[in-house]
């Protein structure tokens, strides 16, 4: 499975090497967060303009389909 690499990067100059959203220093950890706090994707993207609608979807759906992918080959 690829997950889209042009979303997401990690470069040890920008917070450390964390993942963020290309193009910000928005932290990819902070998408799951928010949403693990019951805020939704709509608030989130008010507080973080610098990502867009389809990065934060797309994060979702590699995560989504990686976390389904696990699922059917454990055994």
């Amino acid at each position: 499975m690829r997950i889209n690499s042009g979303i997401v990067h990690s470069d040890p100059a920008i917070l450390g090497g964390e993942p963020v959203f290309v193009g910000t220093r928005v932290p990819v950890t902070s998408l799951f967060e928010w949403l693990e706090g019951g805020e939704t994707l709509d608030e989130w993207l008010d507080n973080f303009p610098g990502v867009t609608r389809e990065q934060a979807v797309s994060v979702l759906e590699d995560a989504k389909a990686l976390t389904v992918a696990g699922a059917r080959t454990a055994r």
